[in-house]
């Protein structure tokens, strides 16, 4: 590393060239005279609390009256009146620094340069997240600057043994990740397994935020559709996670944070569990579960009936297609699915001010008038509707979405190979999640297999823990 120079002249020179400062109109050096001292500060504007950068020079200027200092040590300690502010030695370090968003301070004469935090990013308030919300409990949510989810969790876990370690990857982006822990509680060979990977990615930069780091994490296996983290803008369930010994990571620019490991009972609970009695919790766990069930199971199971009309049982000939049959009921249901999809895209890039008549429309076209021309029969819209709307009791999309793939395998199965093709469906369903693994490698349905009826009676059921337990 090139250590900085005693020249300002050729300090300015270096960094000049290095920033492409009259290329970029963002990125200031202002050059000033403190007393017989030559300074040059260098900020970038978007980032710098422009009232506290002033009134710390001003500081500056006032003290170096007073003062002599003949060193950098001694300026930082009697100059600086700043408890943001250290010293630093080479030109690397300053401008990732700088770029970071930081304020630099070089003084002719001294062969250091003093970092000054004075940062004042560009975000929005921590407003209730869209996606996880709940009934009742914490409105603020996770926002894009690291620092404000990390004083999130801080604020509601007052323990000196809580520790927010920073680190940084990407060649160029040098991306910002935190590691959110308690040392007693947290797996030590974990821990440091999670940082050797971090520490050793070779990206250039991690431009999907808290996706490209889950992808750099776990490159393996990208065929199984089910999740391996669990993912929460809840600032609540990151600081329960940390709590129950689990490691939080936080990118800088996302406004969500990664639980590690996830097992498939983590990553199916949801904050209203706990916010509400014990046995309304429980319930709504159970209904969460079989509700998911059954939007695995409900079209597959209805149209192997269908095909086997002899299998239904008086008291079900109620499911029977009543309308002719002019698209085969497995086309049908296959096309509700894809234009499912297309509706919730469409949704998401709808303006605001045409939700509501375009919501109006969709329903007309996927309702009455489908039915009325003979693409669709009411049946396969009545089952897919619930599907749909069943989809959004589960709070991770990642898990609706492995569901919906298994489901269309399954459905694809039982059309081709009947009963036979719906048990291999199941077989698959099956095999991907016990295969699958946490990123430590173990099960992803503990504490189902390997069995802990200790554990496994916490995830079903809301029983009161002991003192000391976690």
């Amino acid at each position: 590393m090139a250590k900085i120079d005693r020249d300002l002249s050729k300090v300015i020179q270096y960094m000049d060239q290095e920033l492409h400062v009259k290329e970029n109109f963002d990125i200031v050096c202002r050059v000033i005279k403190i007393n017989e001292y030559h300074c040059a500060v260098y900020c970038i504007s978007g980032f710098t609390n422009n009232t506290i950068l002033e009134k710390l020079l001003e500081t500056i200027m006032v003290q170096v009256g007073k003062i002599r200092p003949s060193n950098m040590e001694m300026f930082l300690k009697e100059i600086v009146p700043y408890a943001s502010a250290e010293l630093l030695d080479d030109y690397e370090t300053a401008i990732l620094q700088l770029l970071s968003g930081q304020s630099i301070l070089f003084v002719n004469g001294f062969e250091q340069g003093i970092v000054m935090d004075c940062r004042s990013y560009p975000a929005r308030s921590v407003s209730e997240p869209e996606k996880d919300k709940t009934l009742r409990g914490s409105r603020d949510g996770f926002v894009e600057t690291l620092i404000f989810n990390a004083a999130l969790i801080r604020r509601r876990i007052r323990d000196p043994k809580l520790t927010i370690e920073t680190m940084q990857t990407g060649r160029r982006s040098m991306t910002d990740i935190a590691l959110c822990y308690i040392k007693d509680r947290i797996d030590g060979k974990m821990l440091d397994t999670i940082r050797k990977k971090i520490q050793h990615l070779d990206v250039d930069a991690l431009s999907m935020n808290m996706q490209s780091l889950a992808e750099c994490l776990y490159p393996y296996k990208w065929y199984n559709p089910f999740p391996k983290f669990k993912f929460t803008e809840r600032p609540d369930t990151a600081a329960a996670s940390i709590l129950e010994g689990n490691l939080v990571l936080l990118v800088d620019n996302s406004p969500s944070a990664m639980v590690l490991p996830s097992s498939v009972f983590d990553i199916i609970e949801e904050a209203d569990d706990y916010y509400f009695p014990p046995i309304t919790g429980t319930y709504l766990r159970f209904s969460r579960l079989l509700i998911s069930m059954f939007t695995l199971w409900i079209t597959p199971v209805w149209l192997l009936l269908i095909q086997n009309p002899q299998w239904i049982p008086p008291w079900l000939e109620f499911i029977k297609v009543k309308e002719v049959i002019h698209v085969p009921l497995i086309l049908q249901l296959l096309l509700l699915e894809l234009a499912i999809d297309g509706l919730r895209l469409a949704a998401v890039n709808t303006p605001t001010m045409l939700t509501t008549p375009l919501s109006v429309m969709a329903a007309l076209v996927l309702g009455e008038f489908s039915v009325k021309s003979g693409w669709f029969n009411s049946e396969p819209l009545l089952y897919m509707a619930f599907v749909s709307v069943a989809n959004y009791t589960q709070s991770s999309f990642e898990f609706g979405y492995a569901v919906k793939f298994m489901r269309i395998i399954t459905l694809i199965l039982t059309a081709a190979l009947n009963l036979w093709g719906f048990v291999i469906g199941q077989i698959i369903t099956v095999l991907a999640i016990c295969t699958n693994k946490t990123i430590t490698g173990h099960s992803y349905l503990y504490p189902l297999f390997p069995f802990s009826w200790k554990s496994i009676k916490r995830r079903l059921f809301r029983v009161r823990l002991r003192h000391g337990e976690k």
